[in-house]
């Protein structure tokens, strides 16, 4: 057996800027004495993201789910939301928060991505938008999802969290669709410790999430809409600008380890990868796998809990489906018989470690690890065939 790593080797680490750095940017903030209300470093971080994702319009939020939930807000959604059930909770809360009823459509079992389609056969005449959700970066099909929007005079929001930078044909992935949500928690690959940001292509709608995240205020005494408080203050922002910096290194690290990954996972029986795209069209939030328990001996959930033996922490990455939640058992669309692949890649999906401070070697360890496992279950598998010949 090989040894456990000394040190725990955990799915993610956050990209952090060198402390020195961030403390002169936290005492610019300090001698400003604007912390918060759109200061200078909101501005500067929302004016190089512009940039960086080549999108037309956008606005920071405090946190993605927030965000998420006031772009519905902004769209005046009503009635039923055709989704993902393979995503992170926030996705439905953000429509529970609306008051919107979600009805789930079955995956792609090739970028576990919602079936494209699959989304018109659950058309009805309640229904007002697609939430799709690019899921561990994967862009989903979003040609065919626009041309059943037009078709039925339907909204499109992405949740974007996993796909911060991606190129879709030369387009950004921001640009598509009425509104994508981008989260900037600590684990994604540009943070800003807790944050998000919507970018839209309309200048009215993006006016208009620039008063919901703020109270609703057009000015210190008109109020003209009911919002919230979910801006992004000035140490996100100034923590934002500094991680931004480290982004385009980050990714050519990632590749790297990506690319150590393939070379040694291929030809493990029962192993695929499922985030294969690179260079532009990849974001590098994840390196995830799937497990097929018939041809790789064990099943996720074991191999899940035997490599922390090994002192290394992966993830069920999404576990369970929403459509699982006890709220939404009473649904139709979240019957397990209507999600048949997304109930299959629920049981198989693994995030395995990936970040830039990854040695290469750890990389190639925990491979080999995946391999001993799988040899490990073929010898005993052998043993005791022996033994009932025996």
């Amino acid at each position: 057996m090989l040894s456990p790593f000394k040190d725990p080797i955990y799915v993610t680490r956050p990209l952090l800027p060198d402390a020195q750095k961030i403390n002169r940017k936290i005492n610019e903030i300090w001698k400003s004495k604007w912390v918060t209300n759109n200061g200078q470093q909101h501005k500067e971080l929302e004016m190089q993201l512009q940039e960086y994702l080549n999108v037309d319009h956008i606005s920071l939020f405090n946190n993605g789910t927030l965000a998420l939930l006031l772009g519905l807000k902004a769209l005046n959604l009503k009635g039923e939301v055709i989704t993902t059930p393979f995503t992170f909770p926030a996705t439905v809360q953000a429509l529970d928060w609306n008051g919107l009823t979600p009805i789930f459509c079955d995956i792609d079992s090739n970028t576990l991505n919602i079936d494209a389609n699959k989304i018109e056969a659950l058309i009805t005449e309640n229904t007002s938008a697609i939430l799709g959700v690019h899921v561990f970066g994967n862009p989903c099909d979003v040609y065919k999802i626009n041309e059943i929007a037009k078709k039925y005079n339907l909204k499109v929001i992405y949740d974007g969290a996993h796909v911060f930078g991606t190129i879709v044909d030369g387009k950004p992935i921001g640009s598509f669709g009425d509104m994508t949500m981008f989260s900037f928690h600590a684990t994604k690959l540009f943070n800003t410790v807790e944050g998000g940001a919507l970018t839209v292509n309309d200048e009215n709608l993006h006016q208009k999430l620039n008063l919901l995240k703020n109270f609703g205020l057009a000015s210190p005494e008109d109020v003209v809409l009911s919002g919230l408080n979910a801006k992004m203050n000035e140490v996100q922002a100034g923590i934002g600008l500094e991680v931004l910096k480290l982004v385009d290194e980050e990714r050519l690290k990632r590749d790297k380890i990506k690319q150590t990954y393939e070379r040694k996972l291929a030809g493990i029986p029962g192993i695929r990868v499922l985030t294969t795209l690179q260079n532009e069209c990849s974001s590098y939030q994840y390196f995830v796998i799937e497990i097929d328990r018939e041809k790789y001996g064990r099943s996720r959930d074991w191999v899940h809990e035997e490599l922390k033996k090994y002192n290394v922490f992966t993830r069920k990455y999404f576990y369970p489906l929403c459509s699982d939640f006890e709220w939404y058992k009473h649904l139709e669309s979240a019957q397990p018989e209507n999600l048949p692949k997304a109930q299959i890649s629920v049981k198989q999906v693994l995030s395995i470690p990936f970040y830039g401070e990854l040695e290469l070697e750890s990389a190639e360890k925990i491979c080999a690890i995946f391999k001993e496992i799988h040899i490990g279950f073929l010898e005993e598998t052998e043993y005791q065939l022996g033994g009932d010949i025996l």
